[in-house]
């Protein structure tokens, strides 16, 4: 028989694959100040890593304005934040 009929069949995963770290807008609460960059976000505990990149994703919500510095957005993500007064900065 052939060898790749005789090997298991997997899924593929691309090399360049990003994988990011996600924060929902409602646990953006619980960083200290106004100001919420990955630098802030990892003392609070939300993040694991600096080197990998942030997404942040529109579940909860937040109660005051904040500047948000973080890779990606989803689009909830950025209107709950713009709508409380808060401001939306993408870091690439």
């Amino acid at each position: 028989m052939a060898l790749q009929r005789r090997l298991p069949k997997r899924g593929f995963r691309p090399y360049r694959r990003v994988e990011y770290q996600i924060v929902n807008v409602g646990h953006l609460e619980r960083v200290q100040g106004d100001e919420a960059v990955p630098e802030t976000m990892k003392a609070a505990g939300l993040i694991r890593s600096l080197r990998r990149p942030v997404k942040v994703l529109g579940y909860g919500e937040i109660g005051r304005a904040i500047k948000v510095t973080a890779n990606a957005f989803s689009a909830s993500a950025r209107e709950k934040i713009e709508k409380s007064g808060g401001e939306v900065n993408e870091a690439k």
